[in-house]
């Protein structure tokens, strides 16, 4: 097949959406289909544009049989509501421009955020007759409308009706979890049209070990002595990691116990100055890691945290939910109940669920897991075995290939 993918992530991108793009091209390359990819130029999540492309407009690269061609893209050094819709209307413009440039393909997958790739994706495909795949990875205008982003008025409908546009056109709508599905059926689509595409574990997880143990990360640091809880990744709106600050507050008569906050984002210098001035000893900030850095300090890690805000719910299933169960890392969880990410948690046997943005709360939660090491060396067990049984990368992958497959003969049949 030859297939071309629209998304604004991609390589040398090492968190969130990027890496399931990458494994998604590299894998059907790999498997001797030709692949093209349209998208940004590199910048998150520091949301800076990486040194060796800045200054770039259009750039073609290729890498591991990929053919890349990256568009230029408006990057905001701070992220409001109205300076998002920008960034994300740039790429879709210059997506578009790049993808006209490309060879005609024989099938579209096209990755939201941003929403509105899925117009440019509806013009692509009526222009060259054929069929895309619209991949959700997030729910934007339900996030936005849910989280306070945006009031309701013209705009906001403006959004919906783009999605309804994006999703109508589309030979399929796919998804990643069972939550996020309901959702779109709720919207009124036919149960046949919407898939459960999920994303997988990084199988070079399985190798952490599942006793944290000393390490040479927690000896670099001073850390021989503490009890590591982690949060990593992107942190911005939906994370709501300011409960992670009033946990630590609650919890600052136990010293050895050290909360950690890894990774970038919007919201991470209005949470560094929150903390600040909160004169939390027991928080520490760490940069975004490269991934060999990052599996050393998820070996390091006691207990890991997912936050998110309350109003998130089904929005979006955040990617570190495997990541961490796959490295083996027992977990609490600061969410909506009834979320997807509390009832993987729970079903899983490996994390402890408390209501979203309730610091104290989450601090208890950390406390006693503090003081039961057998209880999170169960939950890590159980976690792995978890993520072993469910989000295999070969399963994941070849799913997405017979899908694919599936709308091409579609289209040939008709």
């Amino acid at each position: 097949m030859r297939i071309l993918f629209l998304g604004i992530n991609y390589w040398p991108e090492e968190t969130g959406i990027a890496v399931f793009n990458t494994g998604r091209c590299e894998y059907l390359a790999g498997r001797g289909h030709e692949v093209t990819m349209v998208t940004g130029l590199p910048y998150y999540p520091q949301w800076k544009v990486a040194e060796e492309y800045r200054g770039k407009g259009f750039v073609s690269e290729e890498r591991n049989r990929v053919r890349i061609l990256r568009s230029p893209l408006y990057v905001p050094e701070r992220v409001n509501a109205k300076k998002r819709i920008l960034h994300e209307a740039s790429f879709v413009a210059s997506a578009t421009l790049r993808a006209f440039g490309s060879r005609k393909p024989e099938v579209l997958w096209v990755v939201s955020p941003p929403l509105a790739l899925g117009l440019a994706a509806r013009l692509l495909s009526r222009l060259w007759g054929v069929p895309y795949l619209f991949h959700v990875a997030d729910l934007q205008p339900d996030a936005a409308r849910d989280l306070g982003m945006l009031r309701p008025g013209p705009f906001l409908s403006l959004l919906y009706r783009i999605e309804k546009a994006a999703y109508a056109g589309a030979g399929r709508v796919a998804t990643l979890t069972g939550g996020m599905r309901r959702r779109i059926l709720e919207k009124g689509f036919a149960p046949e049209r919407v898939l459960l595409l999920p994303d997988w574990a990084d199988p070079s997880l399985f190798a952490i070990p599942l006793e944290s143990g000393r390490s040479t990360f927690r000896e670099e640091r001073g850390w021989q002595d503490r009890f590591l809880v982690v949060h990593s990744g992107n942190m911005g709106v939906k994370q709501g990691l300011e409960v992670v600050l009033e946990a630590a507050r609650a919890t600052a008569a136990h010293p050895e116990v050290l909360y950690l906050l890894v990774g970038d984002g919007a919201a991470r210098p209005a949470l560094e100055e929150r903390a600040r001035a909160m004169g939390l000893a027991n928080l520490a900030f760490l940069p975004l890691l490269p991934r060999e850095e990052f599996q050393r300090m998820l070996a390091a890690a006691d207990l890991c945290l997912v936050t998110q805000k309350r109003e998130v719910g089904d929005i979006v299933f955040p990617s570190k939910v495997m990541t961490l169960l796959a490295a083996g890392r027992p977990l609490v969880v600061s969410v909506s109940s009834g979320s997807e990410v509390a009832r993987v948690a729970e079903e899983a046997g490996a994390g402890v669920s408390v209501p979203a943005e309730e610091g104290k709360a989450l601090g208890e939660a950390v406390l006693n897991l503090w003081r039961d090491p057998e209880r999170r060396r169960r939950m890590g067990i159980a976690g792995r075995n978890y993520a072993e049984a469910r989000w295999s990368r070969e399963a994941a992958l070849s799913g997405m290939e017979r899908a694919l497959e599936e709308l091409v003969s579609r289209k040939g049949a008709g």
